[in-house]
């Protein structure tokens, strides 16, 4: 058995929790279930697995119920996860090299997020620091909670030995402590965003009101600005969304953090969705900083789409699909290739078009719009 506790909290998870912890115990790890008061069958489902159950009160305060979590396991080595979250792959010999060679440093691991666009299953990936030793760290925030270095933990110490992973910053009061991160070898399947468009409204208010008190106790905080706009876009609110946004963008932030380059993304989307297209153009002041990964870059494509900028457009959609960084499954392949076509083939390019819609493989929009074309050649 790998010497290592998984952490999750639950609350009425009896949908997930079974998958959760089948795949968990596969992999050989302890399982340590903290519920939060489930009237379903979660805590039934989750005994099948663990005997490490306990109950939480909740306190409308994520952080508080993952710290008591952690503490109630048997082991220091803590991955932390929920129910919507299935284990994908983890490499245990490279990941108890790392435990080795990064005691006081976060793990970051790759989740996959799984969710359902204009009808289509489609994936966007991003890593988050989840695997530390619970000496040297605690989880802090309200909603969307991060791990941060415990307060009687040595600082210094916590970054000695770790010259290879990198600094990252979480949170109001981890501004004056960089946490030492590395890209720790475990996969995770995230399907909560999968869900119907009710549920997901209901979470994106639960998650406004708990930030919103979150900001009027600790004051202004570019993160807190960042999920606050993440949830009113996902609410399709794009005029709160912009504010806030705009709001964190403003304040001194870090571009090397996943979250800002997420932010910057996001709120290019959310000018286009309020048809504010010239104003979308102000990112080109960004894009040596942002750049980076394929996201941005097809971004920028689609701002030069809607400006009429169609050579630059395709310049930047030709330019993402050979990235390899991303975060959005098909920004650097199929979804830059089809809106090649599109500009191909509203400027009269028939055979251009439909190479570029053959470049999409089996995407259902390339597939049809290909086969339309075809057609009308004879």
């Amino acid at each position: 058995m790998l010497p290592i506790s998984v952490c999750i909290i639950s609350k009425n998870e009896e949908e997930h929790i079974e998958e959760c912890c089948r795949r968990l115990a596969a992999c050989g790890v302890e399982i340590v279930l903290t519920d939060t008061g489930s009237t379903d069958r979660t805590v039934e489902l989750a005994r099948k697995y663990t005997d490490q159950i306990y109950h939480f009160d909740w306190c409308d305060d994520f952080s508080a119920a993952k710290n008591f979590c952690m503490q109630k396991a048997s082991y220091d080595w803590i991955l932390s996860i929920d129910c919507d979250e299935y284990i994908e792959a983890l490499d245990e010999k490279a990941l108890l090299r790392c435990m080795e060679r990064y005691p006081k440093a976060a793990g970051r691991i790759l989740i996959r997020n799984r969710f359902t666009l204009d009808g289509q299953t489609s994936f966007e990936q991003v890593r988050v620091s989840r695997f530390v030793n619970r000496n040297y760290f605690q989880f802090a925030g309200a909603v969307h909670e991060q791990l941060v270095y415990r307060p009687q933990s040595s600082i210094p110490g916590a970054a000695e030995a770790d010259a290879d992973a990198s600094p990252v910053f979480s949170g109001k009061d981890i501004h004056l402590t960089p946490v030492k991160v590395y890209p720790a070898p475990i996969t995770i399947l995230h399907v909560g965003y999968d869900i119907s468009e009710e549920k997901m409204q209901e979470k994106c208010r639960r998650n406004i009101t708990l930030l919103k008190q979150e900001l009027k106790a600790q004051g202004p905080d570019p993160y807190l600005y960042y999920q606050l706009g993440q949830s009113y876009r996902r609410l399709k609110d794009y005029e709160q969304a912009a504010h806030y946004f705009d709001a964190g963008l403003s304040m001194d932030v870090d571009p090397a953090l996943d979250y800002v380059q997420t932010m910057v993304e996001s709120y290019g989307y959310t000018l286009l969705d309020l048809k504010q297209y010239k104003e979308a153009l102000n990112l080109l002041g960004v894009y040596d900083e942002f750049a980076g990964r394929a996201d941005f870059v097809f971004l920028m494509g689609l701002i030069y789409m809607n400006n009429g900028l169609f050579d630059k457009a395709i310049e930047e959609f030709q330019k993402s699909s050979s990235m390899e960084e991303f975060a959005v499954e098909g920004v650097n392949s199929y979804k830059a290739y089809y809106n090649i076509g599109v500009i191909y083939e509203c400027s009269g390019h028939i055979p251009e078009a439909i190479e570029a819609y053959r470049k999409c493989g089996d995407y259902e929009s390339a597939v049809m719009r290909k086969a339309n074309l075809l057609r009308s050649l004879g």
